[in-house]
């Protein structure tokens, strides 16, 4: 059983009486094995299985921890083992209380909220306050709920009390933007642990114990779930070194104070590291101890074999520096996915990505965009998630906001227009509009919320005569609309034929081929094309807007291909929105940035750009309030990927940008460089 391969600090923590036992794991310390030892102690113990909440930061993670049991446990039994990520959970329990919800993407509903922002009219209020964006406004109002248990006026001025005039305008936009969301039974990712924990409230959802991978990545509203389940037990496995989403939400303090928040709770620390050798350790254990010690420990050696001492690579410009790398790459003996190049941040990749694909070695990026975040990926999930649910007035905006003349405020109005002339069915007033009167309006609307001036003269559909169009466009409702532009019509003649061409349509691959072939996905490609071939004088490089068109297919085709293991609708739109982000494209030399690589190891790795300003980076640092310990956690995150080999490198200087950098203060601390370190100024 797994429980025998366990070392004593493993069998101890897993073995830990009911009650709340935090284990700290460092890096490479096996905390799967113990997590997965503990699921089997409460299985021999008696403990029923549908008794066990298993919550993991991927269902990947969650998905090997059971595929562990398997070889001990029948399937039937680990069936009955609730598992997965927070939000996969929860969206689990919240459909069989609300089973019509539709869940949405980030920039989904941040296309809701800029339409519901763009109504407000801040030039009436007479002040020198500059309003924060609609973008910024969102996204400070989805790291409100994670973050705080406070109404969001009170979070919000007590980091920005100059904005205390606008603040009713802003709560006013997300009150409008919750109850649109409410009326649609839109949900965001945060909204499935809100509406649960709300749920709680009032119900129960026993389990005898709840087990928590990479504690440390915990937010307050997690934390808030977790307590609001009423468990009798908890297992919550983290390491304080490695909390380092501090600008997502993530709470330190949640693992800092859990034996104070819990009385009587029991601290197991795992110690003993099987991924690096000693000299590695040696390094990461140098620089860690410089920040508080919440738990002390120190690693300890467990591997046994051949053991390199960490290298420093100095060089005197900065693309030299990745040419170097990448030649060093093409010289190892190892495969290429067995090689990392690790970076604080995305401005890093391109040069190493660059040097890599000159000398013919395939690479991989992970932590930049995501697959299924490319615009060119979006705009096809967005089709299929409004033919899965015609309601989905928030994907209709993110399409028809591509179409030149339209934007976020006029598709909300086009998309209103359609389920008037379907009378609330969108398919039939797009394809068989049965009201050909445009919606009247209210008289007594509010002066923010107007979404139809009354003052505006119904659009004579003569105006667009000249136009080739066919019957079944020509006589459509929708061009009496004013606002609608000979732009908006070819767009919306685009759309129309595709809708006819699909509706009978039930297979996700059919239907995303011809999406594909479509003039309408045509039309996206020559705008995001475009888009990216544009060169800073405002022409376009056709030769490259060539290539970006070959890339925008090449993930295009990727989609379907995926689309081809399903054969409902819904079920592919649904995975495509839970599990998109854990799925890669590409095979090769991976490049990451760090939050990409956590979790991960490698053979070799190299960590670069390792410059004071760099890494630590003074602008993330300053921009997400974090500090100092959160950037050396990063670091240690990143030099502990490393199985046998690693190395550091910095450059001295950028020929492009003419700036002379100075070493990082962590090459000081990790005693590669000779001196004491100078430290960046905190924000204060």
């Amino acid at each position: 059983m797994p429980l025998t391969t366990l070392n004593e600090a493993q069998h101890r923590a897993a073995t830990a009486p009911s009650g709340h036992n935090l284990i700290i794991a460092s890096a490479g310390t096996g905390k799967t094995s113990t997590i997965v030892g503990r699921i089997v102690h409460l299985l021999q113990n008696g403990t029923a299985p549908e008794k066990i909440l298993l919550l993991t930061f991927t269902n990947k993670a969650a998905g090997e921890m059971i595929a562990r049991l398997g070889g001990f446990f029948p399937k039937s039994t680990l069936d009955r083992i609730e598992s997965g990520t927070f939000h996969a959970v929860c969206y689990r329990w919240l459909k069989k209380i609300m089973p019509t919800l539709s869940l949405k993407q980030p920039g989904e509903l941040k296309t809701l909220f800029r339409s519901t922002y763009e109504k407000r009219q801040f030039k009436r209020l007479n002040h020198d306050i500059e309003p924060f964006s609609a973008t910024y406004l969102y996204e400070m109002y989805q790291l409100y709920q994670n973050a705080s248990l406070e109404t969001f006026d009170q979070w919000f001025l007590a980091q920005y009390p100059d904005h205390e005039i606008l603040m009713d305008i802003y709560l006013d936009i997300c009150e409008a933007f919750e109850a649109t969301k409410a009326e649609y039974g839109f949900v965001s990712f945060n909204d499935l642990l809100l509406h649960i924990k709300k749920y709680l409230s009032e119900h129960s959802l026993a389990f005898d114990e709840i087990l928590v991978d990479e504690y440390q990545d915990t937010n307050t509203l997690q934390s808030a779930l977790i307590d609001a389940l009423r468990a009798e037990s908890l297992f919550c496995v983290g390491d304080y070194d490695q909390s380092i989403y501090a600008f997502n939400g993530a709470n330190i303090q949640n693992i800092a104070t859990f034996a104070t928040r819990y009385p009587g709770a029991n601290v197991f620390t795992l110690s003993k590291n099987y991924r690096s050798v000693a000299p590695i350790l040696s390094l990461a254990n140098r620089v860690i101890e410089r920040n508080e010690r919440i738990y002390p420990k120190k690693l300890e050696v467990g591997r046994i074999g051949e053991a390199y001492p960490p290298k420093l690579l100095v060089y005197d410009e900065l693309f030299s520096q990745y040419q170097s790398i990448a030649g060093m790459i093409k010289k190892s003996h190892l495969p290429n996915d067995n090689i990392a190049v690790i970076f604080r941040n995305n401005a890093s990749a391109d040069g190493i990505e660059a040097s890599l694909r000159e000398l013919g070695l395939p690479c991989k990026r992970k932590g930049g965009t995501s697959f299924f975040e490319a615009k060119e990926v979006k705009f096809l999930l967005d089709l299929l998630s409004l033919m899965s649910n015609p309601k989905d007035m928030m994907a209709f905006i993110h399409i028809f906001e591509y179409g030149k003349g339209l934007g976020s405020a006029l598709s909300k109005e086009l998309f209103e227009c359609l389920i008037h002339f379907g009378k609330g069915n969108l398919g039939r007033g797009l394809l068989h509009p049965e009201v050909f009167d445009l919606p009247k309006l209210n008289p007594n609307k509010n002066m923010q919320l107007g979404l139809f001036d009354d003052d505006l003269e119904i659009g004579s559909i003569t105006r667009f005569k000249h136009m080739e169009l066919p019957e079944t466009i020509r006589a459509h409702p929708i061009l009496k609309h004013p606002k609608l532009g000979e732009d908006g019509v070819t767009f919306f003649r685009h759309y129309h034929q595709l809708m006819q061409r699909v509706q009978q349509s039930i297979v996700p691959k059919t239907i995303l081929s011809h999406m594909i072939s479509s003039a309408l996905y045509n039309e996206i490609v020559e705008i995001l094309s475009t888009q990216r071939a544009r060169l800073k004088t405002g022409e376009i490089d056709q030769e490259k807007k060539e290539r970006a068109k070959e890339r925008i297919l090449r993930k295009a085709h990727l989609l379907l291909d995926l689309s081809g293991h399903y054969k409902e609708l819904d079920r592919f739109v649904n995975a495509m929105i839970l599990g998109g982000g854990e799925l890669s494209e590409g095979e090769g030399v991976n490049l990451l940035t760090v939050h990409a690589s956590k979790g991960l190891e490698f053979h070799e790795v190299y960590v670069v750009d390792l410059m004071d300003g760099r890494f630590p980076n003074h602008k993330l640092m300053n921009r997400s309030g974090g500090a100092l310990e959160e950037e050396r956690r990063l670091f240690y995150v990143a030099v502990t990927r490393a199985k046998d080999r690693l190395s550091l490198s910095y450059a001295k200087y950028d020929r492009i940008k003419k700036i002379d950098f100075k070493p990082s203060p962590f090459l000081y601390e990790a005693g590669l460089l000779k001196g004491e370190p100078t430290y960046p100024p905190e924000k204060g």
